[in-house]
């Protein structure tokens, strides 16, 4: 039958005359895609997502929350994602109960929970500094716990980095890609003085491998840092606990060998799992990084067995990467076009019960959010239009596994 205006109207017509328990019956056969609860996992962004790669604002997913002319716009493009979790790095030390409820507020009204926050550990609670100031310093994290879990903040993350390796990453193209940018690691490489993470000009044409230690850091072996993260957590972890809080270490990334003459506890899954036995509690969790976990040289999915299954697992980073050489040479690519099978890794989470955030992060460069205004962070980073990417792909990961 030729289609026309005339046979239009004619089908319209007909279809209006089918009964409504057919088309009730039609919709019933469909299950409805499953949705995130609080038994799930929970897609999350960044504070300053919202605004990567738009000239009103800037700053790292990490960071503050990003400056606009309207304070609900962030929460509104988040919210706008179908995301209702978010994260970031809060300072201010100690956190009171008033100073994260401020925070937290424009997010809470827009329906979107601030549900992982970083604190900084200072050097002094890093490196082991001899006086009183380390243990003061650990009191102010005790003190921030404490007000997390009166606010019901579940995760805080932090990091234990002797020194990150930032200074080896550079940006690569993806020419096959319309060349789309990554951000690619090289121990080897050598510095230049337009190195975006170079530190000291006296070090040009120096790789990466070589650097020396920095004054403010020194050099130190594994055995010195697991002694520092061993008094930490002793002293913050029964805190944690009685807060019903949980504690997320984010492993090193890069996971460089040796960082200016420091070995790095987070530098191997051996050091992870031997990081949650120095206290065995559900609040002494990771950051479980399948991107970091494959730059290792590692199966993710086994690696997210481990821990999933030993319910230490607080927080997950769900990225992919190419890697030419284990901890040496790799390049973080577009979550689909990797060698992490990000569905096996989303099955195993799902399989074990993990109930906390994704975070889809690390999004890729694209010339239309690039376009819009200048994207800080790592080289080769990508803005919101890119993030949506990685929303909409890992939330096709997890509905995906929820109904395998």
């Amino acid at each position: 039958m030729k289609f026309t205006r005339r046979t239009a109207i004619q089908m319209a017509g007909a279809s209006a005359l089918v009964p409504a328990a057919a088309d009730s019956l039609t919709a019933a056969q469909v299950p409805p895609a499953p949705k995130e609860g609080p038994n799930t996992p929970k897609i999350a962004l960044g504070m300053n997502d919202s605004f990567m790669g738009n000239a009103a604002g800037g700053g790292r997913g990490r960071g503050a929350s990003a400056a606009a002319p309207d304070p609900s716009e962030g929460p509104r493009r988040i919210k706008q994602l179908g995301v209702n979790h978010v994260l970031s790095g809060f300072g201010n030390l100690p956190w009171t109960e008033e100073s994260l409820k401020t925070l937290m507020a424009p997010w809470k009204e827009q329906g979107v929970s601030v549900s992982n926050l970083m604190i900084n550990l200072s050097p002094d609670i890093i490196y082991g500094k001899p006086g009183n100031k380390r243990d003061q310093d650990i009191e102010q994290i005790k003190q921030s716990i404490i007000a997390a879990g009166k606010v019901g903040l579940p995760v805080v993350e932090y990091n234990f980095y002797a020194h990150r390796a930032m200074e080896g990453y550079f940006e690569e193209i993806d020419k096959d890609r319309g060349n789309t940018g990554w951000t690619g690691f090289n121990y080897e490489l050598e510095q230049t003085a337009a190195q975006q993470y170079q530190t000291r000009p006296a070090e040009k044409g120096m790789k990466f491998k070589d650097l020396p230690p920095l004054p403010e850091e020194g050099a130190h072996t594994l055995d010195e840092m697991f002694a520092n993260a061993t008094y930490f957590l002793k002293a913050v972890i029964p805190t944690a606990e009685k807060a019903n809080v949980r504690l997320a270490l984010h492993p090193n990334d890069p996971p460089a060998p040796v960082s200016r003459g420091s070995q790095q506890i987070m530098g191997s899954v051996a050091g992870w799992k031997k990081y949650i036995s120095l206290v065995n509690s559900p609040s002494n969790g990771i950051t479980f990084d399948c991107g970091v976990t494959r730059e290792m040289g590692e199966d993710p999915v086994e690696v997210c067995k481990y821990f999933a299954s030993r319910d230490r697992i607080n927080h997950v980073h769900f990225r992919n990467v190419l890697v030419m050489k284990p901890y040496e040479r790799y390049t973080e690519v577009w979550i689909d076009e990797g060698i992490n099978n990000m569905f096996a890794i989303m099955r195993e989470l799902v399989k074990n019960k993990y109930s906390h955030l994704i975070y889809p992060e690390h999004p890729r460069r694209l010339n239309y959010d690039a376009e819009r205004g200048p994207i800080p962070g790592y080289p080769g980073a990508g803005g919101y239009a890119s993030i949506a990417y990685n929303v909409g792909y890992a939330r096709a990961m997890l509905q995906a596994a929820m109904t395998a």
